[in-house]
């Protein structure tokens, strides 16, 4: 079999720009994974957009802004009550527009609560909403919710 110049080129050419953005945003998530289970607020900085028109809707709360999410989901809910966590996402689907993606996972978060080691096991799915910014691709809302119920 023998192929074509075009056909090596394109095997040959870099990935499509969709594709890469599909990938960087893949990696924010595994960095939005490590954020929570570190309650990191340094490393959640860098995959937020830390502007006052973000926003997190979660069963305990809806945050306004990054200071909010910063204090509340970060450092009181996370980082607050409990001393170990771990969040793992599956099942990703990742779609972009232009500037504008949305991924949408199901995960398993594990813990032990500060107060007494007891230990916590949540899952739900969640839908990240992002926005391309000259740092690159930003998280600018979460909206996350418990599992789909089997009817």
């Amino acid at each position: 079999m023998r192929l074509v110049p075009w056909a090596l080129a394109l095997l040959l050419a870099p990935a499509a720009p969709a594709q890469l953005d599909t990938e960087q945003i893949r990696s924010l998530i595994r960095n939005y994974e490590r954020s929570i289970s570190a309650a990191d607020t340094a490393l959640a900085a860098q995959i937020w957009s830390t502007t006052p028109d973000v926003t997190f809707i979660h069963p305990m709360g809806h945050e306004h802004g990054w200071d909010e999410i910063r204090r509340n989901v970060y450092e009181k809910l996370m980082g607050g009550l409990f001393s170990e966590r771990k969040l793992t996402a599956s099942d990703i689907s990742i779609h972009v527009y232009s500037d504008a993606a949305w991924a949408e996972f199901n995960w398993v978060f594990v813990a032990k609560q500060r107060s007494d080691g007891a230990p916590v096991r949540t899952e739900g799915r969640e839908t990240q909403i992002y926005r391309r910014t000259d740092r690159g691709w930003r998280i600018v809302h979460i909206h996350y919710s418990g599992p789909a119920v089997a009817q």
